[in-house]
């Protein structure tokens, strides 16, 4: 088993507790050991966790050879926060791999979910019940307390300083080990903060960049921002959130550009200068200013709900994407995609009580797919599940889980 994911998601202390040997890759003694004494690995105690293993890629392949010659399933787990440049095996038929996010909403002890994503994507349509206290305060104080288990140990200073250093670590340092020379670190963070910006949204990648640099007549090359992604995307500090294919529908019709989300949306708050009280809308003596805040926050919540489907979805087998016209006409925040390919629409909205306008969207993809379309439901700030008498879902955040 190979578990992937950004630095401090928890992969480690997770693989920890059921490892019997461990070998840390990113100590040069123990890289030393395996390379003088191959069998190493093969008389390890297992499982066996091979930590940070992308800092040995060799590793991979010993692993796979190992499966080859009879090691029994669960014998190894290897564990990474960045791809390896090095070409390695894929390791089909023999690693399965599984991404590791920041908790999602209902991994934190806020609330008592009482409706499973299961039975929504199931088909079965079930009945949604259950109330919560949980309200856009708290929302607001989970999307800037982050995801992350390490920096949920913190006050609300400490865990934006424990962001600001992470923010720092991936600019400064992880660029130049994954073997991309930063010459301009201000440029980078300048992008990346672009990046934030454009969290929930299809942004191309020049107007990111255009928006990094106001006023700047000789802008970064689109190689370099192109590289920026891929290192971002090789650390897993990017998730970004395909188009979706269609079920039904022409491919003609769907626009193909993908949705933009980090890690975490903490770290997208921090970088765009956001606090909890500025997302709920604290006074602020600038009406533009206050409209951006009620973008982003709306924005930003929207992440925090794609992320915990995500985490949700993941030992469901479901994939994600996002549904959007060519042009625009209509879009559907989140469609996860069973197995067998019938979909679950989710739209994601920032206000209490959803009205006409917010399930528009959702109701046209109801009456193009049908039966094909395992439900409809909005994830909002509401005190309540339940169901509208058009047939759409209402779900808080808050009362969502397996």
């Amino acid at each position: 088993m190979a578990l992937h994911g950004a630095k401090g998601v928890g992969k480690t202390a997770t693989a920890s507790r059921v490892a019997a040997s461990t070998l840390a890759m990113d100590r040069a003694e123990q890289v030393e050991l395996l390379r003088a004494n191959p069998r190493l690995l093969r008389d390890s105690p297992r499982p066996a966790l091979i930590d940070e293993w992308q800092r040995h890629p060799p590793t991979w392949d010993m692993v796979r050879r190992l499966v080859d010659e009879g090691a029994a399933p669960g014998s190894f787990i290897l564990t990474g926060s960045a791809k390896p440049s090095a070409p390695t095996h894929s390791g089909a038929g023999r690693i399965v791999r599984l991404r590791m996010r920041p908790m999602g909403f209902h991994e934190r002890g806020v609330g008592v979910p009482s409706v499973s994503l299961a039975q929504l994507a199931s088909g079965a349509k079930p009945s949604l019940v259950g109330t919560t206290d949980v309200g856009l305060t708290t929302y607001a104080e989970e999307i800037v307390r982050s995801g992350f288990p390490g920096v949920r140990k913190w006050d609300v200073r400490g865990a934006s300083r424990m962001i600001d250093g992470y923010i720092a670590q991936a600019v400064e340092h992880d660029f130049s080990e994954l073997g991309h020379v930063v010459r301009r670190p201000e440029a980078l963070r300048a992008w990346l903060t672009a990046f934030a910006a454009a969290t929930a949204t299809t942004a191309s990648y020049e107007e990111i960049t255009a928006a990094a640099t106001p006023g700047l007549a000789n802008k970064p090359a689109r190689s370099t921002t192109l590289a920026y992604r891929d290192v971002l995307a090789r650390l897993w500090l990017i998730d970004q959130l395909p188009a979706w294919g269609g079920a039904g529908l022409s491919l003609g019709v769907l626009a193909q550009s993908p949705k933009h989300f980090l890690a975490d949306p903490a770290l997208a708050a921090r970088l765009v200068g956001l606090d909890a009280a500025s997302l709920i809308g604290a006074p602020d003596p600038s009406a533009m200013r206050s409209r951006r805040h009620r973008f982003l926050a709306g924005a930003l919540f929207e992440h925090l709900a794609v992320l915990t489907c995500l985490v949700l979805g993941g030992p469901l087998e479901l994939t994600a994407a996002h549904l959007r016209t060519a042009r625009g006409e209509h879009e559907v925040d989140l469609i996860l995609t069973r197995p067998d390919g019938r979909p679950l629409a989710i739209e994601v909205k920032l206000s209490p009580v959803p009205d006409s306008h917010d399930v528009a969207h959702l109701k046209w993809l109801s009456a193009k797919l049908g039966d094909q379309l395992a439900d409809a439901v909005i994830l909002n700030t509401g005190p309540a599940a339940y169901r509208r008498q058009d047939g759409i879902g209402v779900v808080p955040l808050a009362l969502l889980g397996p």
